[in-house]
């Protein structure tokens, strides 16, 4: 016999098909479609007290807002909402960016987008990750960044109650199996370099780079306030960044801002050697004349490296100018970060011991300062190989 309940508080019946005890259903009213007509969310169970525990956590959670009355919503839909109403506030400009990526690529308008959250399951993102790999070519660490960007998105939904399990935590990701190489200059590479980019109007930020190992945006965002010339010590404060900012339309519209470092250890003060330090003396004069030369007009942000009115400088035009020169100078192309990891090596070569560069470079974890030592600095294998033959030789 049913056991009646008042409106709203739902209802338990034997749940009997074709004359056939199924077991027992639950049933609770959650509102009412566009045409009046009433909706009701159902639970099954083998027993009565089964579906009575469903019942009573589904009205326990929609009593503190935390489940969705639309059974309709997709993945399209929830991760868009998801993105601009949760995720927004937390996430670096640019790191929003990349979500919204995944989302306009891989989630709005695919087959998997189109899903409906309660039908979500981990055999749709298998498949459809299976065919990004497969049919469309996208290497695995694609697919990694996908599954990585819609994890929290769906832990999210779990939260809220619109999936039952996060299935990103079920999918098998493929491996990426690609081998980042670590690109740097030779001694005798990084001598010609030095030579060859005087009078560059970049000349100083390369220097700085090589004798610093300040990341491109470290080295935009840089503050003559952030420069001790009485202690020769520079202090990473903050960086500078290029990025699209996105609004719920849709609409973009390209900006630069100022933000914290990559990590917490990414604050971090350096050394500036005693040249490098003088030849900052020199610019910081030169940019004071301009400064007063110019006027009102100049935009003052303090920036050690700005264009003539003041203004930072195209994050893209380092790098540029850097394979521009090097491909004069028939030296293999290097990208800007491959300063930092010059500098890195330089450091390993006169035998810094690790920890120190680690704290030099602002890294995070020590296995990442020992996998650029292990990735250049081959010629210290061997002589671990010929220490270890010393110590076993007959």
């Amino acid at each position: 016999m049913a056991n009646k309940r008042a409106n709203g508080e739902g209802s338990i019946n034997k749940y009997i098909v074709n004359g056939v005890n199924k077991g027992w259903r639950a049933s609770i009213s959650v509102g009412r479609d566009e045409n009046g007509k009433l909706i009701r969310k159902q639970f099954y169970g083998k027993t009565q007290k089964e579906v009575k525990e469903k019942l009573e956590e589904f009205k326990k959670q929609l009593n503190l807002g935390t489940l969705p009355t639309d059974d309709k919503i997709t993945l399209e839909q929830w991760y868009h909402t998801w993105l601009f109403d949760y995720k927004f506030k937390e996430l670096k400009p640019t790191s929003f960016e990349r979500y919204e990526g995944v989302y306009r690529n891989y989630i709005k308008d695919t087959s998997l987008g189109k899903i409906k959250l309660k039908d979500l399951r981990v055999t749709h993102l298998q498949q459809y990750y299976n065919k990004l790999m497969d049919t469309d070519n996208k290497p695995a660490s694609t697919i990694k960044g996908v599954n990585g960007r819609l994890k929290p998105c769906l832990t999210e939904a779990e939260k809220q109650g619109y999936i039952q399990k996060n299935y990103c935590k079920m999918v098998t990701v493929p491996k990426d199996k690609t081998i980042k190489e670590i690109n740097v200059l030779t001694v005798d590479e990084q001598k010609k370099f030095i030579e060859g980019i005087k009078g560059h109007p970049l000349e100083l930020m390369f220097l700085l780079a090589l004798s610093t190992g300040l990341r491109r945006g470290e080295c935009l965002g840089l503050k003559w306030s952030d420069i001790d010339f009485n202690t020769g010590m520079l202090t990473v404060n903050r960086t500078l960044q290029r990025f699209t900012e996105i609004s719920r339309d849709g609409s973009r519209q390209l900006k630069v801002v100022e933000q914290l470092p990559k990590t917490k250890n990414s604050i971090r003060e350096i050394p500036v050697p005693q040249n490098i330090l003088s030849r900052l003396k020199d610019h910081k004069v030169e940019q004071n004349k301009n400064r007063l030369k110019i006027g009102e007009s100049y935009f003052n942000n303090d920036y050690v490296f700005c264009n003539e009115i003041g203004y930072p400088i195209d994050d893209k035009r380092p790098a540029r100018n850097l394979k521009s020169i090097l491909t004069k100078l028939d030296i293999k192309p290097i990208k800007f970060h491959g300063l930092r990891h010059t500098y890195a090596t330089r450091l390993f070569e006169a035998d810094v011991p690790p920890k120190t560069v680690q704290m030099l470079m602002g890294h995070y974890d020590i296995s990442i300062t020992l996998n650029i030592y292990t990735a250049v600095m081959p010629e210290k294998k061997l002589e671990a190989v010929d220490k270890l033959n010393q110590i076993f030789a007959l």
